[in-house]
């Protein structure tokens, strides 16, 4: 059975800065991109940032370069979002997605297996 857990979530001060880790279990981790998505209080989903499945490349929506940066441990199965220089629009649940399919690069930008969720409040 796939699993993945999201964990890191929390209240923090604008300016302030979290890491988010996602346990991933059930299937064979480092075959496939994976990738973070949120979603924020009244509004639909945002795709953040996508990670390889060797590490080698990442993407990121644009407003979150220089600020968010996404890694993999393929070791442990897990993967994190270090989140820097929070801003209050960062405010949403967090989710850690797997790509649906064995592709190399950057995935298909499809999902078939979501996490529960963690969340997260930037206070102003």
């Amino acid at each position: 059975e796939v699993q993945l857990v999201e964990s890191g979530g929390g209240l923090v001060q604008s300016g302030g800065s979290l890491r988010l880790s996602c346990a991933a279990s059930g299937f064979t981790f480092n075959d496939y991109a994976m990738s973070w998505v949120r979603q924020a209080p009244g509004k639909g989903l945002e795709w953040v940032a996508v990670m390889s499945r060797n590490g080698g490349s990442a993407g990121y929506t644009e407003s979150m370069k220089g600020r968010f940066t996404i890694s993999r441990d393929n070791a442990k199965n897990t993967l994190y979002l270090q989140m820097n220089s929070l801003k209050s629009e960062d405010t949403a649940v967090y989710y850690c997605a797997k790509d649906v399919g064995l592709v190399y690069g950057l995935g298909s930008g499809s999902y078939d297996y979501w996490g529960q969720g963690t969340q997260v409040i930037v206070s102003s």
